[in-house]
């Protein structure tokens, strides 16, 4: 796996600009011009929809959205986040979701390097904190859990409902969190697309849109999870260092017919 790094904190890289270089590092990968490869950036603020978007999921006041061909739903990327884009061959028929499990078990080990405890969550891709059980959350807003309006309202807009519901503050709820985000596609049995770690960003930005289409859980934090400030210089090698063994030490096999 060679690690390319296509630029952080001040020359953090546009997303057109790094969904370009993307496409010809995987038309390079599938001619078999270049190794797998993972370029590993920080892009100014923006946000990304994948195809199964939905309109009510989309910031309510107009804030542009870049539309990719991703797998997943909507999602912020900005400053200290941590963005990759493993572009990687794989047997076909490609087994989509073991390589998602595959991203998935390297972010846990980084995340347990740092000492912070993460989890998957079934039905969600990503790498999660997890929330208490929900008898033992304090209730919102001084009221009892049983009149938490998400409770009875599937249709129920955090975005509209004032910031004791935004994403941003699901740790303070002792909710379910997510702190990595997975969204891949796999054209001609080659990987794009990645992770996103959020490594010390501010969360608020979340706060514009449902992420990822969850609204019964928020987003979270290396650094707010630990109460202290890690940067993205301190991640970056320990990413790189799960992903190789990860990727690299796995056995790929075709997808079972």
């Amino acid at each position: 796996m060679r690690f390319v790094h296509m630029g952080f904190g001040t020359d953090a890289v546009d997303y057109e600009t790094a969904w370009q270089e993307q496409r010809r590092v995987h038309a390079a990968r599938f001619a078999d011009e270049v190794p797998d490869t993972c370029l590993l950036l920080e892009h100014p603020p923006v946000y990304t929809a994948g195809r199964r978007t939905t309109d009510d999921e989309r910031p309510l006041d107009g804030t542009p959205v870049i539309d990719v061909d991703r797998g997943g739903k909507i999602t912020w990327h900005g400053p200290g986040q941590l963005v990759g884009y493993p572009i990687q061959k794989l047997p076909r028929p490609v087994d989509v979701v073991a390589h998602v499990r595959r991203l998935e078990d390297a972010l846990l080990r980084v995340c347990a390097e740092f000492g912070v405890e993460t989890s998957r969550v079934e039905g969600r891709s990503g790498v999660w904190v997890l929330g208490d059980p929900v008898e033992q959350r304090a209730a919102l807003g001084g009221l009892n859990l049983d009149f938490d309006p998400r409770v009875a309202d599937d249709t129920f807009d955090p975005r509209l409902n004032g910031p004791e519901y935004a994403p941003s503050n699901a740790g303070q709820r002792r909710e379910d969190r997510k702190l990595a985000a997975i969204g891949i596609r796999v054209a001609k049995g080659v990987t794009m697309h990645g992770f996103s770690l959020n490594v010390n960003p501010d969360n608020t930005s979340f706060d514009k849109i449902v992420p990822c289409g969850i609204r019964d859980a928020g987003v979270a934090s290396l650094s707010g999870e630990l109460g202290h400030e890690i940067t993205i210089a301190e991640v970056l090698p320990v990413v790189e260092k799960h992903l190789r063994d990860v990727l690299e030490g796995a056995e790929l096999l075709p997808r079972a017919v």
